[in-house]
């Protein structure tokens, strides 16, 4: 258990092979975090340790291809590592890859409840908040339609909509606001502060600035696989910033 901690991760290391992009092995996965890599894998995170305590909110930066959106997902259980370990206390709201888990051929209707229930809601609860749901994806002429007949912005808002429904203490978010339209992102930055002012801890990889520093007090700077920096988020976007500069 993670005891006090809602995030502890220690030594935490994950490796792909550059022709197979994030798909590896069961030997892979099994294999002695001790051996030497072998061609053609490389490390898209080593040595990374850090803990979150409940309620605090984290941003995560880096140049992309440095492991920020492995680690979310590495904290989220979709990933295993190669070697360290990640602990979670309590349940995790995964935004990250957000249109996953959705069924082209079912309904708007029919994809709320079955991703819902998924992400471990219960049958009442996704009754009780099915409205809500729907409202705040603006979706309300569209629940008899097939998901793979929306847009790319509706998928977003309601994949958005159901996720931000969970009670689950941790909330990873990978990108996602940056995506739709002003108005709807708005509407997310609504609800993520009230998330956070109900307590929940906020995991956050961003590459927008502004955000960082609206929802974030803390952040971890991921440079060469390897967490460079955990320190208040505006020291770790200095540092950060200063790096770009320079390179």
């Amino acid at each position: 258990m993670a005891g006090e901690n809602a995030i502890s991760v220690t030594g935490l290391g994950v490796r792909f092979r550059r022709n197979r992009r994030g798909r590896r092995s069961i030997k892979a996965i099994f294999s002695s975090a001790r051996r030497r890599t072998p061609k053609g894998e490389f490390w898209a995170l080593r040595d990374v340790s850090f803990t979150v305590r409940p309620g605090e909110s984290i941003g995560v930066v880096g140049r992309n291809g440095q492991g920020k959106s492995t680690l979310l997902k590495l904290v989220a259980g979709v990933l295993l590592p190669d070697e360290g370990t990640v602990e979670v206390s309590g349940g995790v709201a995964p935004l990250i890859e957000i249109t996953g888990g959705f069924v082209g051929d079912l309904t708007v209707r029919e994809n709320v409840r079955l991703t819902a229930g998924l992400h471990g809601m219960s049958r009442r609860q996704v009754t009780d908040r099915y409205d809500e749901i729907i409202e705040f994806a603006e979706l309300e002429d569209f629940q008899d339609t097939p998901y793979r007949h929306l847009s790319n912005g509706m998928k977003v808002r309601l994949a958005f909509s159901v996720v931000s429904q969970l009670d689950h203490p941790i909330l990873l978010v990978d990108e996602v606001l940056a995506v739709g339209d002003k108005a709807f992102r708005e509407k997310c930055y609504a609800r993520i502060d009230e998330l956070l002012a109900g307590g929940r801890t906020l995991f956050f990889v961003s590459h927008r600035e502004a955000d960082l520093k609206r929802f974030c007090t803390r952040g971890l700077y991921i440079r060469d696989h390897r967490l460079a920096l955990d320190a208040p988020i505006s020291e770790v976007l200095e540092e950060y910033n200063g790096d770009n500069e320079r390179s």
